[in-house]
């Protein structure tokens, strides 16, 4: 350990806790932070109020604009921990020489803090459907990984149009899905019943079948004829969110898509693997309809005082400088909605993601919903243009354990071809929203 470096003891830290000027700096991987015990620690999660900064991370030329993404400064007082003391110490070093003075390192974190359930620990509550590409290597190995009692699972390659994304490389024993076996390109919006019952089961999936997604990020133009087809991992959300819809009782997802499987440094494939159809799905589709809202349920919500239609787009859709997509003609956005920034365009969610496409540090997400208005104690419709961004944000609000979330499947699609409804452009008047932070 470098002799600039002051090791800070337990008691010192809990004395911290409220001190405004501290950041605790979490460097283990991001499943540690969400609550997955990797180390056989007597409780998953992180100390109260820890920023998530994993150390593979530590290894990205841009890291620094990472650590300053999270306002992270150098004014702060820096405490890091981690499973590994070396990396504390390697990470330490870094912020010494990137100008930061007061660096702290904390060595007790299971031994201590894990193990004593006075000291406060925080979790994403459905951390369990957040899978790490360790996690899924050893269910395809035929280990049992943590938080799975199933003998029936499938690995689910998500792309749209794109056969070829899974073709060129994809978990071993993957099969590949097209987001169309879900959703109506006449509408996009989620098939019907019979139709998801058929698709479901030609992939061999049931309600009891535990289903990990995961899709692959190609780096979507909008100038492309399908500029989906390179979203993937974007994808792979809105097949599970239709899944669960459906009933589905244990979907998972790829913490980082592909892009996580390959910096893992785990095998892949190219082997065309065939879907073994099943007979029966099990449950009535849908079993969850409670999960979609569809365009009259939106208008409601609209009117009422404990709900919010959630605009998941890109700040020029909202204020209609641009539709966002290729075949959407109309701009503008839903009067009333509320903003919740996506990214650049309706093919990024660079605000729900970081560096290296896992999803990002859910604090920091529901700062940013609760700053706008977004709250938990709402019933929340999440929306995009047609699902897919939607589906995302609606499955981070899941995974934090929100109550009454739900995704409006038409969105701004539907909207927009009715020519009955109302729409607004332009900068909301007396209306605040935190836009790309």
């Amino acid at each position: 350990m470098s002799s600039k470096l002051h090791q800070i003891t337990t008691r010192e830290l809990v004395n911290k806790l409220d001190d405004s000027s501290l950041k605790i700096i979490d460097i283990r991987p991001v499943e540690a932070y969400n609550g997955w015990q990797l180390k056989n620690e007597t409780r998953g999660g992180h100390i109260q109020n820890a920023k998530s900064l994993p150390f593979k991370w530590s290894n990205y030329i841009d890291w620094i604009e990472m650590v300053r993404k999270k306002q992270i400064l150098p004014e702060h007082e820096i405490i890091i921990y981690a499973y590994d003391r070396n990396e504390v110490d390697q990470v330490a070093d870094r912020f010494l020489k990137s100008g930061y003075e007061n660096v702290f390192v904390y060595y007790d974190f299971i031994v201590e803090w894990s193990s004593n359930k006075e000291l406060p620990i925080q979790k994403l509550d459905r951390f369990k459907n957040l899978v790490s590409a360790d996690w899924v290597n050893k269910l395809i190995s035929g280990d049992k990984p943590q938080h799975y009692d199933n003998n029936n699972f499938i690995i689910v390659h998500s792309h749209y149009r794109n056969r070829d994304a899974y073709l060129s490389g994809h978990i071993p024993g993957a099969i590949d899905m097209d987001t169309l076996a879900l959703e109506a390109p006449e509408t996009w919006n989620r098939r019907s019943p019979k139709e998801l019952k058929e698709a479901l089961e030609k992939h061999g999936i049931t309600a009891n079948t535990t289903v990990v997604l995961y899709g692959k990020f190609m780096y979507p133009d909008n100038a492309d004829e399908f500029p989906g087809s390179a979203a993937g991992d974007i994808g792979a959300i809105r097949n599970a969110f239709i899944m669960m819809y459906a009933g589905v009782k244990d979907v998972r997802i790829l913490n980082g898509g592909f892009q996580s499987w390959q910096d893992a440094g785990f095998e892949i494939s190219n082997t065309d693997e065939p879907k073994i159809s099943v007979k029966e799905f099990g449950v009535k589709i849908p079993a969850h309809p409670e999960l979609a809202v569809d365009s009259p349920e939106a208008k409601e919500m609209l009117k009422a005082s404990d709900a919010e239609l959630v605009c998941v787009r890109s700040y020029p859709e909202y204020i209609g400088e641009v539709s966002g997509y290729n075949y959407i003609e109309a701009k503008g956005r839903i009067p009333g909605a509320v903003f919740a920034d996506c990214g650049s365009d309706a093919y990024h969610m660079e605000n729900y993601r970081n560096f290296d496409h896992t999803t990002r540090e859910f604090h920091e997400t529901a700062e940013i919903w609760i700053n706008n208005g977004i709250t938990p104690d709402k019933r929340l419709a999440f929306y995009c243009g047609t699902g897919w961004r939607g589906s995302e944000a609606w499955f981070n609000a899941w995974l934090m354990g929100w109550p009454r979330v739900s995704v409006y499947d038409g969105g701004w699609f539907e909207w927009s071809n009715n020519p009955e409804n109302p729409y607004e452009t332009g900068v909301p008047v007396n209306q605040e929203v935190e836009v790309n932070k």
